[in-house]
């Protein structure tokens, strides 16, 4: 197991009546691109707001990088970079003046991280052009570029996509994918879509009505996402036999009620049909299944609203 950068424990929040956290225990490792998946309201950006001390728990706590007291704590978000909600920019600033107006709130020695944040969100050459001329993707990108002045070594991005246009979409994610891979950045980032998410995240959590519901590896959601031939005949035995000894593959699972699920020949239907059907087996079912992304998430959620 990797070294955990960021876990909760029994993480609570209340207003007043309402729980917007019930007993978070969520935990992001070294080299993560985590996925938080939720719907609006779901508590996403509380749990973003405690983290980075915007906000306080009812109950429960945080640590970050291995510290829990409240000095500890204070001395490790030092080494977090976020964006929470919009960053706040100034019109009549350039990208450069923004990032030397945070540098000096911050405290940060030095003034190459300016060039080095620039260049890594490529705003580098964007001179004397003012913050109101830009778009909402440089807008963006800009945000980034003042969270990742320090080096913080966690990212935290609370919906990064919402209002871009597709372009702007997957500029940020190319952008993310990088700052992972070159920089080693360990990265939070929240959202309502797990099919934008999906093309990131190595690893997921999905959280409803403030209940983390799942965390799950991107391996283990594209294994549950898998396609496969749903199969239902009068003898199973016989019919994982003839997968076996005549179509040469043990690429299935047998569920309880008898269901098989075959993962390879999925798109060789008809050589699966005939090769039952000529071994005078009766077929009862036979159909393609597996999820799409969106479906999983939408199951997960439903049956949680059914508990």
């Amino acid at each position: 197991m990797e070294q955990a950068v960021l876990t909760t424990h029994d993480l609570t929040k209340k207003y007043k009546e309402q729980t917007a956290l019930d007993q978070v225990n969520l935990i992001v490792e070294k080299g993560d691109i985590y996925g938080f998946i939720g719907q609006n309201g779901a508590g996403k950006s509380t749990l973003l707001r405690i983290v980075t001390a915007l906000a306080r728990p009812t109950s429960g706590s945080v640590t970050l990088f291995g510290e829990t007291s409240e000095a500890g704590l204070i001395e490790a978000r030092k080494r977090i970079g976020a964006i929470i909600e919009s960053p706040a920019l100034f019109p009549d600033m350039t990208a450069r003046d923004h990032l030397e107006y945070y540098r000096l709130l911050r405290g940060i020695p030095g003034k190459a991280c300016i060039s080095k944040a620039l260049a890594l969100v490529g705003l580098e050459d964007t001179g004397k052009k003012k913050a109101r001329n830009f778009s909402l993707g440089m807008k963006q990108r800009l945000g980034l570029a003042i969270a990742l002045l320090g080096d913080p070594e966690l990212l935290i991005l609370d919906e990064p996509t919402n209002g871009l246009d597709p372009g702007g979409i997957v500029e940020l994610r190319e952008l993310v994918k990088k700052l992972n891979r070159e920089l080693g950045l360990t990265i939070l980032i929240s959202s309502h879509i797990l099919s934008e998410l999906h093309q990131m995240a190595t690893k997921y959590g999905i959280i409803h009505k403030g209940r983390l519901l799942e965390q799950i590896t991107h391996e283990e959601l594209n294994e549950k996402c898998k396609k496969h031939l749903r199969i239902r005949v009068d003898d199973v035995s016989k019919a994982v036999a003839i997968l076996e000894m005549e179509l040469g593959t043990r690429d299935y699972e047998v569920l309880q009620d008898g269901t098989i699920k075959l993962y390879s020949f999925y798109h060789d239907v008809k050589r699966v049909s005939l090769a039952l059907t000529h071994n005078n087996l009766v077929i009862e079912h036979f159909a393609p299944g597996g999820d799409d992304l969106e479906s999983y998430y939408t199951k997960r959620v439903g049956g949680e609203l059914h508990d």
